[in-house]
């Protein structure tokens, strides 16, 4: 029996791991390569859009230039530039070959975390499909920086989903989806449909630090993020033959993971996970009560402290007086206003409840 997903596929995200693009010998996989877009091309021709969110560039870089993985940020940044070119080159040559056409996209965290460049990003990758191509997607590690760096691909796939409103997010990589490691066979769980504790801590970080970073744990992480947002994910490994055309056909390949049944609005989806908090402020327990229990605005008297170097519109993190995160959620006034204010009554509230998305996590 085929996998029945909650919605006819439309646009999907498809994310590939270094491991799938590159060799030990850091050079491309020509053949997975090959295959993978030959497998996009036909979906295309069927209908159905695709993002790919590729990662390689750092590996091929690497490779290029006959270095080990450098911890100077500048030199993996240049290694990074170089190892993109060669990575589109192969892209765009096997695309033309298959008649089909692909463009670039290079993001930081800062193209999620402003709204306006949220917004247009958007815009553009509505017009590319639009037009019947293909964006290839990667963190722009040339130019990123600790402060704007998602910290995988596997984020970044999931935040593309979500501002797309893709209907499935498939991370393509070395292994056949989540082992259950209370089966006494290698086996996979065939669908999950609730990241719990418990399946979290079934995850484990990658050994393969030369060729990746985050492993099943920043799987699940994204996972959790494309969920909140009505995606349904698949994790398989990537050298399966046809193994994109056999998921989309229903094929039980992999661990499916269903969304979550109420859909977070795209601007609530953005204050949790788009973008990144420029400070905290902890809160007293009526206050937290009053969020908590009856959904209500956070006003400035339940404001006890804060912290950070937000400004006004920015999202901050709400806590309690036990520093446990209670909800994210975009501030009225800068840090400098909430210093200068000595009467707190009758004021705008500090965040207005459609602004304010509580934490699961």
């Amino acid at each position: 029996m085929s996998r029945k997903f909650p919605r006819k596929l439309k646009r999907i995200v498809v994310k590939v791991g270094s491991s799938v693009i590159a060799t030990y010998k850091m050079k491309p996989r020509v053949a997975h390569l090959r295959s993978l877009v030959e497998q996009i091309c036909d979906l295309q021709r069927k209908g159905i859009q695709v993002v790919l969110v590729s990662s390689g560039a750092i590996v091929l870089g690497m490779g290029e230039l006959k270095k080990r993985r450098s911890s100077n940020l500048a030199t993996l940044q240049a290694t990074a530039a170089v190892g993109q070119t060669l990575l589109m080159q192969k892209y765009s040559a096997f695309f033309k070959a298959n008649k089909g056409k692909c463009a670039q996209m290079l993001l930081t965290w800062d193209d999620f975390d402003n709204r306006t460049r949220y917004n247009n990003a958007r815009n553009t990758f509505r017009e590319i499909l639009d037009l019947g191509i293909v964006p290839i997607v990667n963190e722009n590690d040339s130019i990123s920086t600790d402060e704007i760096k998602f910290g995988d691909n596997d984020k970044l796939s999931a935040l593309v989903a979500g501002l797309i409103h893709a209907d499935l997010l498939v991370i393509l990589s070395d292994v056949e989806g989540l082992y259950d490691l209370k089966s006494s066979e290698k086996k996979v769980f065939e669908e999950i449909k609730e990241i719990t504790r418990e399946i979290e801590g079934v995850a484990s970080g990658t050994k393969k630090k030369e060729m990746s970073k985050g492993g099943m744990t920043a799987k699940l992480q994204a996972i959790k993020i494309a969920n909140q947002a009505n995606i349904p994910s698949v994790i398989a490994h990537g050298e399966l033959d046809n193994v994109l055309k056999r998921i989309v056909k229903g094929e039980r390949i992999g661990t499916l993971f269903m969304e979550k049944e109420e859909k977070q609005l795209s601007r609530k989806h953005w204050i949790s996970f788009g973008a990144k908090p420029k400070g905290e402020i902890v809160i007293d327990d009526g206050a937290k009560k009053a969020i908590l229990e009856r959904g209500k605005s956070l006003l400035l008297p339940g404001i006890k402290s804060w912290d950070g170097h937000f400004k006004k519109s920015e999202v901050v993190v709400v806590k309690d007086k036990k520093n446990h995160e209670i909800a994210r959620g975009v501030i009225n006034y800068s840090i400098s206003e909430l210093n200068k204010v000595d009467d707190k009554k009758g004021k705008l509230e500090a965040i207005h409840c459609d602004n304010l998305v509580l934490s699961k996590r």
